[in-house]
């Protein structure tokens, strides 16, 4: 899928629902925002008109909010998404980037691969499971798919 280069989103911020967490946990949030918004494909369904857009997340309720604006802040439209569906994938994703972690430090190249092809795997599970639940609402590609994906997880870590 490509759509025309407008299709894009400029700016994501982070409503204060979600709240602020560590350090560590807040420069995770700023490096998926900033891939995110390095490389995209993004436009809501029947939004002829095209972007590019500024998104907003919120969290209501277990579900993720996505307020979407033109770049003169103009709102197009607001999604609600249920987050029920990812609980096991983003929690099946950070054990086994805990596996990851610990294995760098003691593993063999060879065992890391094979961890590291198991995120991978999870990563791009999560990913079509977003794609599949923004069908019909929000089109993006697959590597924005994963970006929002990756965003997802963050929202999600405590540090």
């Amino acid at each position: 899928m490509t759509l025309p280069p407008n299709c894009r989103l400029i700016e994501v911020e982070l409503d204060e629902s979600i709240g602020r967490s560590t350090p560590d946990v807040e420069h995770e949030r700023a490096v998926a925002i900033f891939d995110l918004i390095e490389e995209n494909s993004f436009r809501p369904i029947g939004d002829e008109a095209g972007g590019p857009y500024r998104l907003k997340l919120s969290l209501v309720e277990n579900k993720l909010v996505f307020a979407i604006n033109r770049e003169d802040g103009e709102q197009v439209v607001l999604h609600i998404l249920s987050l029920t569906p990812f609980r096991r994938i983003v929690k099946d994703y950070y054990m086994i980037c805990e596996s990851y972690y610990d294995a760098i430090r003691s593993s063999t190249p060879s065992k890391i691969e094979a961890i590291d092809m198991g995120r991978r795997g999870l990563h791009n599970e999560g990913s079509q499971t977003l794609l599949d639940r923004l069908g019909g609402k929000i089109e993006v590609d697959f590597t924005t798919a994963r970006r929002l994906f990756t965003l997802i997880c963050v929202l999600h870590w405590r540090g």
